[in-house]
């Protein structure tokens, strides 16, 4: 050795440590936006829950609104596994709050995620009579 006093295998730790803690910030992952086509601004405080197929059927997940710039980045904390999972947004009660009537009571958007570092990105456009949708993924 010359003059360095740190053996190879804790470097190896630690850069092992460092890579675990890399894929935790980098799990699977589902956000999502909505946006309001009426008035041309970001849909805050849009009712939504997250749900994942089952046997049994659809389990919920999580439930939480979007935030001021219509945005769900963090499903309350919980960890995903691979499956189907279920974005239902509450158009009904977000456009009922603005006083205006909706035919449609909610948004559901179904997705699968297939592998350990799947992210879901889902944005709504709602409106009171139609609604249109992206959904992009990256792995």
């Amino acid at each position: 050795m010359h003059g360095d006093s740190t053996p190879f295998d804790d470097r190896g730790n630690q850069a092992l440590a460092q890579s675990r803690a890399e894929q935790e910030q980098k799990s699977m992952k589902v956000t999502a936006q909505a946006l309001d086509v009426v008035y041309g601004r970001p849909a805050a405080g849009v009712p939504a829950r997250l749900e994942r197929r089952t046997p049994e059927g659809w389990k919920p997940v999580a439930g939480v609104g979007t935030d001021d710039h219509g945005h769900i980045l963090d499903w309350s904390g919980n960890r995903l596994v691979k499956g189907d999972y279920r974005d239902v947004f509450d158009s009904g009660s977000y456009f009922a709050d603005l006083g205006v009537g909706t035919v449609y009571p909610e948004i559901a958007v179904v997705v699968g995620l297939l592998d350990d570092m799947d992210v879901c990105d889902i944005q709504v456009l709602p409106a009171p009579y139609s609604c249109s949708m992206f959904i992009g993924a990256r792995s």
